[in-house]
C-alpha cells in the first residue's frame, strides 16, 4: 500500500461508498492508488484527481417510473438499462437477455470502481444473423448519482449482428461508469455504435472491450460530445487468425469540456489486421484526448494495422493532444500511425465566401466535410441521423456562443 498517497474528498467519498457497498478488497486496492493522476502514463492527459473534485454520494437505484430522456429509434429490438437495471421484456429470435452477478476486477482505479459497483449484469447472446438492429438505451434518472452498470455481448460462431448503444440521463451531475464486453466467435461479424447523449453536468467513464475470435469481424463507432468530462477506453485482443477490426470515433467538443478516447489493441496471433479512424474537433477551451497503442506480440506475423488521429482546433486556446504507440515484436508486419492537427483552411473559406456563402455557413461547410470520412463506414441509417443532428446542434451552439 502507498502511504504517501493524500486522498482527495471525493476519493474519501467513492472509498466509503465501496465500503459501505460490501466490497473491502476494492476499497483497500481504491485507496492506496486514489484516482489516476498525470503519473499514470494511460491517464497523462487525463488527471482525474483534479477533473474529479466532487462526486456524487449516493448510487441509482432501480426506478420504475423513470422520466429521463430516451433514444428511440424505428424498427429496432430495444433494450433499456435504468438505473444499472434491466427494465422490461424482450423477445427477438436468436437473441437471449439474462442477468448475472460480476465477477470482473480492475486494473486500474477507474475500472475498479466500474466492476466493483455493478449490481446485476446484463448478458445478451447472439446466434444466427439478426434483421433487427439492437438498441440498449443506458439510462441515468433522478437525482445525482453514481451509476455503474455493464453489459455482456456474445457473439456466437457465424453469427451477424448490429448493436447501437445510446446513453441518456437527467439534468444531474451524474458519475456514470459503464462496461461493454463483446465476445466475437468464429466468423461472427459485428457493428457496434455508442452515442452520446448524455447530460452536460454528467461525468462519463466507458469501458469497451472486445475479444475476436478467427475470421471475426468487428467494426465500432464512439462519439463524444456532451459531459462536461467524458473518457471511453478501447481495448481489443485479436486471438484468431483471419480477424479484422474497424475502430472509429469523435470528439466534439467546447467550453471547459475535457474528452478523452483511448484505444489499446493487441494483435497477439498471426494474420489479423485493423484501422483506427478517429477525429477531434475543439472550440473555446476544450480539450481533446486521443490515445492509441497497437501491440503486436512475436507470433503475430503479417499483421496489418493501420492508426490515424486527425484534430481541428477552432479556437485559440483549445487543445487537441494525441499520443499514438506502436509496440512490435514480429518482423514480418505492415503498420504505421499518424496524427495531423489544425485549424480552417483559410483558401477554402475565402473560395466558398467569394461565391456569396456566409462565412459561418462555410464553415460549418468545412466542418462536415472533416468529419465526412469518418461517418462514411456507418451503414446503419437511424445512426446516420442521430450524428448528423448532433453535428447540427453542435454548430448551432457554436455560432450562439
Amino acid at each position: 500500500m502507498n502511504k504517501d498517497i493524500k486522498l482527495s474528498g471525493a476519493e474519501e467519498q467513492l472509498q466509503a461508498l465501496l465500503l459501505s457497498h460490501g466490497n473491502k478488497e476494492a476499497a483497500a486496492q481504491f485507496a492506496a492508488n486514489g484516482l489516476p493522476t498525470r503519473r499514470i502514463e494511460a491517464y497523462h492527459y487525463t488527471d482525474l484527481k483534479s477533473l474529479l473534485r466532487e462526486v456524487p454520494s449516493a448510487l441509482a437505484v432501480a426506478n420504475d417510473g423513470a422520466s429521463a430522456k430516451r433514444s428511440n429509434f424505428d424498427g429496432v429490438a430495444r433494450i433499456e438499462i435504468v438505473n444499472g437495471q434491466l427494465a422490461g421484456d424482450f423477445d427477438v429470435e436468436g437473441v437471449s437477455v439474462a442477468t448475472s452477478g460480476n465477477t470482473g476486477t480492475g486494473d486500474d482505479s477507474v475500472v475498479l470502481l466500474s466492476e466493483a459497483l455493478v449490481g446485476d449484469v446484463v448478458e445478451i447472446k447472439i446466434s444466427g444473423e439478426l434483421d433487427q438492429v439492437l438498441h440498449i438505451d443506458r439510462i441515468i434518472d433522478g437525482d445525482a448519482a453514481i451509476n455503474a452498470d455493464k453489459v455482456s455481448v456474445t457473439l456466437e460462431d457465424g453469427a451477424k449482428a448490429t448493436l447501437v448503444e445510446t446513453y441518456n440521463g437527467s439534468d444531474a451531475a451524474h458519475l456514470r461508469l459503464a462496461t461493454t464486453e463483446v465476445v466475437l466467435g468464429e466468423g461472427a461479424e459485428f457493428s457496434h455504435f455508442q452515442l452520446d447523449g448524455n447530460s452536460s453536468a454528467t461525468r462519463h467513464f466507458a469501458n469497451n472491450r472486445y475479444e475476436l475470435n478467427a475470421d471475426a469481424q468487428l467494426s465500432t463507432f464512439v462519439q463524444q460530445s456532451e459531459p462536461q468530462v467524458s473518457r471511453t477506453t478501447v481495448s481489443a485482443s485479436f486471438v484468431g487468425g483471419g480477424a479484422h477490426a474497424d475502430f472509429a470515433g469523435l470528439n466534439m467538443l467546447s467550453g471547459t469540456q475535457h474528452g478523452d478516447i483511448t484505444v489499446h489493441l493487441r494483435h497477439l496471433v498471426a494474420d489479423t489486421t485493423s484501422t483506427e479512424v478517429f477525429k477531434n474537433i475543439v472550440n473555446g477551451r476544450g480539450k481533446a484526448v486521443f490515445q492509441g497503442k497497437i501491440d503486436v506480440a512475436q507470433p503475430a506475423q503479417k499483421t496489418d494495422a493501420q492508426m490515424m488521429c486527425q484534430g481541428l482546433i477552432l479556437s485559440e486556446r483549445g487543445e487537441v493532444l494525441v499520443k499514438p504507440e506502436l509496440e512490435i515484436f514480429a518482423d514480418d508486419v505492415l503498420c504505421a500511425h499518424g496524427a495531423t492537427c489544425g485549424e480552417l483552411d483559410e483558401n477554402s473559406m475565402f473560395y466558398l465566401m467569394s461565391r456569396g456563402i456566409p462565412r459561418t455557413e462555410a464553415k460549418a461547410m468545412l466542418i462536415r466535410a472533416f468529419l465526412a470520412e469518418v461517418f462514411e463506414p456507418v451503414d446503419v441509417e437511424a445512426v446516420v441521423h442521430v450524428l448528423e443532428a448532433r453535428v447540427d446542434s453542435w454548430l448551432q451552439e457554436q455560432e450562439e456562443a
